[in-house]
């Protein structure tokens, strides 16, 4: 594959404080694996399905039409509700990183922001008590993946709803409405998702809903590794692990990243050099927790903690979160948005 013409140099760091605040950037980053952020003897999840996939979960996913409508809420127990509490620990799969969202906190060392806010309101439903989780930090691309392999009973990381991954996992109703925006440097000529950004080099992260936009219409950017998802791949232009991209950005390795503009929106306040680009996000989705393929209760149970979490208007747990975490980045939004429940 051919490499922009107009490549800048590796020149000094935009933001971050330099030299240091890279090193701890990248030692972030580097720390995103899937391994457990607070240790417990409970072993793995076991979220197993309820008697498998049943043939009309899989006629639902090929002939989807509404991926944000979910299972009716429910308070009722289940096998996978049951096996938690016998554990007596929620284990989620989370962000360590993305700054207002799912990030350790550097001072005190606690992960915090708004998907660790909804992880705490399912553990405190469950089982009581909003400290009975297990974090396990994951990278994006690795998030269906630690479902599947019972690594997590959920995934709370800013993760899309939509029918290609309705064919994997099961979603609960939507918790936050976003959209894919290009974030670039200030200075820089690209403009939005438009034709600017032909012939420069566009970083996105592997099995991202950025990624598969830029698969159907790129506008002539450079988007893609030579040897993508071989052990030769460089991780340059697709990455496993979102925040990768703002590194390679800060490094002058890419010209621009496109994401969820409320990823980007965190990550432009970590290093006010980059903005987002474009007046308004260029697609609209919606994000879920996700729970292994088939399993009902669980899903069920969590659309109940959000019937919760999003009622009492102003006053709801959702807006406490969304105030404090995100209205500075994205501002203007006065509700959650709506669930949409399964009619079939």
């Amino acid at each position: 594959m051919s490499r922009s013409k107009d490549r800048p140099g590796r020149g000094g760091l935009r933001g971050w404080g330099g030299v240091t605040g890279m090193a701890v950037a990248c030692a972030v980053t580097a720390a995103v694996t899937l391994l457990p952020l607070a240790h417990h003897s409970a072993g793995p999840a076991g979220a197993g399905t309820s008697g498998g996939v049943a043939t009309a979960d899989r006629a639902r996913a090929e002939a989807c039409t509404e991926p944000e409508a979910s299972l009716p809420a429910s308070g009722d127990d289940g096998p996978n509700i049951d096996r938690i509490k016998e554990r007596g620990k929620l284990i989620a799969g989370v962000d360590q990183n993305s700054f207002r969202w799912g990030y350790r906190n550097p001072e005190s060392g606690d992960l915090e922001g708004f998907d660790i806010d909804l992880v705490r309101a399912i553990a405190d439903d469950l089982l009581g008590d909003p400290d009975a989780v297990i974090f396990r930090a994951i990278p994006t691309n690795q998030r269906i993946a630690a479902l599947e392999n019972d690594r997590v009973d959920v995934v709370v990381r800013t993760m899309t709803i939509n029918c290609k991954r309705l064919e994997q996992v099961s979603f609960s109703t939507a918790y936050f409405r976003a959209g894919q925006q290009v974030l670039a440097p200030k200075e820089s000529p690209i403009t939005g998702y438009d034709s600017s950004l032909e012939g420069k080099r566009v970083c996105s992260a592997e099995g991202s809903t950025a990624y598969e936009a830029l698969e159907k219409k790129s506008f002539g950017a450079l988007y893609k590794d030579d040897f993508d998802g071989t052990e030769r791949d460089p991780d340059l232009l697709t990455v496993p692990n979102q925040l990768d991209c703002l590194v390679r950005l800060q490094l002058g390795e890419v010209d621009a990243v496109v994401t969820d503009n409320a990823l980007a929106a965190g990550q432009a306040a970590q290093d006010p050099a980059v903005e987002l680009k474009g007046k308004d996000p260029f697609t609209t989705e919606y994000y879920g927790v996700a729970t292994k393929k088939g399993s009902d209760d669980l899903v069920a149970r969590v659309n109940k903690v959000l019937v919760d979490y999003r009622a009492g208007g102003k006053d709801s747990a959702w807006m406490r979160s969304y105030e404090k975490w995100l209205a500075t980045g994205l501002p203007g939004i006065t509700a959650p948005p709506a669930p949409k429940y399964r009619t079939d």
